[in-house]
């Protein structure tokens, strides 16, 4: 088997301060076995410095207003569909397995009032979400709005 890649929605903001999105994709992976005794698989490491781990569950009809991710965060949808929407009129609709990279931390309030990323439920299915937040990198200033 090729080396695989993983597919992923980045919301980050420009140097304007408007969020946007972007597919971006993960990679490389190494071929190696996680333990000692298990058979190899494709494996990329994150060298970050995870801070918590949250499970959400998001009820039918939820939305959120404009704010920006409180910390760098891996989105990661268990169940359910959702959308986010960002300050370029992006709006990506995701399900269970589609992941989300969240860092518009540091977006600006444009003239429309907008600030960082909307989001909310799709159907008349709760959203379980399972959130990795990261450490702040430098420069980023991490405010939630």
């Amino acid at each position: 088997m090729d080396e695989p890649t993983l597919s992923y929605w980045h919301v980050w903001t420009d140097e304007h301060g408007t969020s946007r999105q972007t597919r971006r994709q993960i990679a490389p992976f190494h071929l190696r076995a996680i333990a000692r005794g298990a058979s190899p698989q494709w494996q990329h490491a994150v060298a970050e410095t995870v801070e918590a781990i949250n499970f959400s569950v998001l009820p039918v009809g939820w939305t959120a207003d404009w704010h920006e991710n409180p910390k760098p965060q891996w989105i990661v949808p268990l169940s359910g569909r959702w959308w986010v929407e960002t300050m370029d009129g992006t709006r990506v609709e995701m399900g269970t397995g589609e992941i989300s990279l969240g860092e518009d931390q540091g977006a600006k309030k444009g003239p429309d009032g907008r600030k960082g990323h909307r989001s909310g439920v799709i159907g008349e299915e709760a959203v379980r979400l399972m959130i990795v937040q990261l450490a702040l990198r430098p420069g980023m200033n991490g405010s939630a709005a």
